[in-house]
């Protein structure tokens, strides 16, 4: 958290800058969560600009101690470490992820590969990995043309799910806009309507915390 203010981390996994409804969607979530008002920040990562891949001069920079990392080591990470900074720092986080083939975007699991950091995001003891990011809350706008959340055919939701659960965040709001192709007005109105009510249980315990103080 940024001093006293609440962080909202948006994510924008989307290619099309124009005509994309998750982004449109991500834009009512964030505005629902009190993105617009005083003392709330609002942290904004397009991956549509680009993100790098892991490799294996990134695994042996990961790898080697911090204190023995060379110059070098530190700038393959710094997007890395500016990713997971992010992630550390917000309080919620909207994912607006749509569906590509079936699966997502791979810019979207390009940024997953770079925040999964061993003893900073999530660490394993005894065979089993613990999540470090908890007491945040993920919003996860999902979108497709043809692709039904929640079907066989869809590998994302699932997938978003379990790591989010991986690094501790565990609870998580799906915004379900797939199947555009159908009825695509229908579909964004019943997106919108949930998120509509998203905010009216934030507001409401937002005045339930400011009487308490």
């Amino acid at each position: 958290m940024s001093g006293n203010n609440k962080t909202i981390l948006r994510v924008d996994a989307s290619m099309r800058k124009a005509q994309s409804v998750s982004r449109l969607l991500a834009d009512e979530m964030v505005v629902a969560l009190g993105g617009k008002l005083r003392g709330v920040d609002v942290i904004n990562r397009d991956l549509s600009y680009g993100i790098g891949l892991v490799n294996d001069a990134w695994i042996d920079s990961d790898r080697t101690l911090e204190e023995r990392r060379t110059q070098d080591q530190r700038v393959i990470l710094a997007q890395s470490d500016a990713l997971v900074s992010e992630l550390q720092t917000a309080d919620d986080i909207v994912l607006a992820v749509p569906i590509y083939n079936f699966s997502v975007p791979a810019a979207f699991k390009a940024w997953i590969d770079l925040v999964c950091r061993t003893d900073i995001t999530y660490a394993t003891e005894n065979n089993e990995a613990r999540g470090l990011l908890i007491g945040k809350r993920a919003f996860v706008v999902m979108t497709s043309s043809g692709t039904l959340g929640g079907t066989a055919i869809d590998s994302s939701s699932g997938y978003v799910k379990h790591i989010l659960s991986f690094l501790g965040i565990t609870n998580t709001t799906f915004v379900d806009a797939t199947g555009l192709s159908e009825n695509r007005r229908k579909v964004i109105a019943d997106a919108s309507k949930k998120i509509a009510k998203i905010g009216e249980i934030a507001s409401g315990a937002q005045r339930n915390l400011s009487a308490a103080e």
